[in-house]
């Protein structure tokens, strides 16, 4: 057990999940479900925080490819402003 360990309680997860440090309170929940297999409070804590942060990585992946594009497009209208250059 390290000093971090101390602090792997049931409400520090949920002070963390309070304060939007979701992969924090994700790694507390594992922990504890180290030394509690199978709790079903654990366990939907955990899956709800798990949910939040797909979808919060998903929401970052439309966001990369929206500026993918974004780029692309740009790109694209220098290649051709290139080309007019005499």
């Amino acid at each position: 057990m390290n000093a971090d360990d101390v602090f792997y309680t049931r409400t520090m997860a949920k002070v963390l999940v309070d304060q939007g440090n979701l992969k924090k309170a994700a790694e507390i929940y594992h922990y504890l479900l180290e030394r509690e297999p199978g709790n079903p409070d654990l366990v939907d804590a955990l899956s709800e925080i798990e949910t939040q942060l797909i979808e919060i990585g998903s929401d970052d992946l439309v966001r990369l490819f929206g500026r993918w594009i974004d780029l692309l497009l740009t790109h694209n209208t220098l290649e051709k402003l290139k080309k007019l250059k005499p």
